[in-house]
């Protein structure tokens, strides 16, 4: 009788036979998942993104570094994170991430920023898929008030991509929130809501500069950019990060692209009428080295389905402002 072996024990025997069978198993895209804590994106066997969805209130300490289910990159060799998880400065910032500091229904105000007295949970993993062409998963979480009931629902779609060279990383989120207690107003500022990314604490803050896609463009004066990108060294590595704007989301948005620190991404606002429904999409273009506004743009434009020419771009170095008093403060943990 014939016995076939399973493919893990195929991959690791020394037969000649096994490497493309092994090759065949890693090419394209794929899932690792740490159960209970979070979820790999793999290109080719290599982590690429980890979806980070723990939430555990065993403790206040606990429940402090798992209130909020994000996104984190990682190099293009897939060993160290370039984003931010809990602890350091701003513990609130963490990869590429999602909230409004002031959430308004009938029932009152709350602050789904910095996460005071409430948390966002994922409830389950709606689908999921991986092939040689993409990587898609979708999620349902739940965004509570006051009190543990929920007063949005979300189903938060990450769609992974073929990055187009010299970019490594190309991803799209796709967010469409239910307002489950009445009309409900998304609000806060530009440093304290909307969709941002953080890079890793250990970012040289004096090289940290921003692109704008106009001529003497003015973030803090500015709305509606197409796009913004970042060029970061981490880890003494140079990285540019393009956000990718989408022209369904919500107009007069400003971008926050300042701080040299790097949390850079649009300040979304709108109201949700009771038992209505917010779809919000961006996109993420990395790349372990530069990306000129060209590239940019061409992802940009597969993005929207537009045509538009290579803008005359800005770029600033970013600001070095004096804290503000909120931020003298480190974080207390939620309770």
């Amino acid at each position: 009788m014939t016995r076939f072996l399973p493919l893990r024990v195929l991959c690791a025997a020394p037969l000649l036979f096994a490497a493309p069978l092994c090759a065949q198993a890693q090419a394209g895209f794929s899932f690792a998942d740490t159960q209970g804590d979070h979820l790999d994106v793999q290109l080719n066997g290599k982590p690429l993104l980890r979806w980070q969805y723990a939430f555990d209130n065993s403790t206040p300490e606990r429940l402090h570094d798992t209130y909020k289910p994000y996104l984190h990159v990682l190099d293009a060799e897939g060993k160290e994170l370039i984003t931010k998880g809990p602890g350091g400065e701003f513990t609130h910032h963490r990869g590429w991430f999602l909230g409004w500091s002031k959430i308004t229904t009938p029932n009152g105000t709350v602050d789904r920023w910095h996460m005071k007295g409430g948390n966002i949970i994922q409830q389950k993993v709606v689908s999921q898929k991986a092939d040689k062409d993409s990587a898609t998963f979708t999620v349902l979480l739940h965004w509570q008030g006051a009190t543990d009931a929920p007063i949005l629902s979300e189903e938060r779609t990450y769609t992974v991509l073929p990055a187009p060279a010299p970019a490594y990383v190309l991803v799209e989120l796709k967010s469409e929130i239910t307002a489950l207690a009445g009309e409900t107003h998304l609000d806060g500022d530009p440093e304290h809501a909307g969709l941002q990314f953080r890079p890793a604490s250990q970012i040289d803050r004096p090289l940290t500069s921003y692109i704008f896609p106009q001529a003497e463009a003015d973030p803090k004066k500015d709305r509606d950019y197409p796009w913004v990108a970042e060029n970061a060294t981490i880890s003494g590595k140079h990285y540019t990060i393009a956000f990718l704007n989408h022209p369904d989301n919500p107009k007069d948005t400003p971008f926050s692209a300042y701080r040299d620190y790097g949390r850079f991404g649009g300040f979304f606002r709108t109201t949700i009428p009771a038992g209505g429904k917010f779809t919000l999409k961006g996109r993420l273009l990395i790349a372990e080295n530069s990306l000129s506004a060209g590239d940019i743009q061409k992802a940009a434009n597969a993005f929207t389905g537009k045509n538009d020419p290579t803008p005359t771009i800005t770029e600033r170095m970013a600001d070095k402002p004096a804290p503000k008093k909120e931020d003298k403060k480190p974080e207390a943990p939620a309770k």
